[in-house]
């Protein structure tokens, strides 16, 4: 099993920025990439950013790139993702996942519990 443990989300004014971090612990040997997704009321989930255990390759949405960042700690096994120019349809709730570096944008191994970000106009 792989624990994952967010953080970092909370209110923020449109125009701000925010910084998640996704600790993983447990049996990560054979995990080889981290990513982020976010789910707002009534949407379906939808994927983010990834990023390779190394740290060395990213993939992003359009939806985000340019405005999100992800990377990774390698000593910490966290990976982090900074939000910023943050719009009000960003709001909802970020979730942390791991799994194989393809699979991960679609079928992760394992998620986090997720973290509420609200942005407000």
């Amino acid at each position: 099993q792989v624990q994952l443990v967010e953080s970092g989300g909370g209110l923020v004014q449109a125009g701000g920025s925010l910084r998640l971090s996704c600790a993983a612990s447990g049996r990560t040997f054979g995990m080889n990439a981290m990513a982020w997704f976010r789910q707002a009321p009534g949407k379906e989930r939808e994927f983010l950013a990834a990023i390779t255990w190394s740290g060395s390759i990213t993939n992003y949405a359009d939806s985000v790139t340019g405005r999100f960042t992800i990377s990774k700690n390698n000593a910490k096994d966290t990976a982090y993702l900074q939000m910023n120019s943050l719009k009000p349809e960003d709001t909802a709730v970020y979730y942390c996942a791991v799994g194989a570096w393809v699979p991960v944008r679609t079928r992760p191994a394992y998620w986090g519990q997720g973290t509420q970000v609200t942005v407000s106009s």
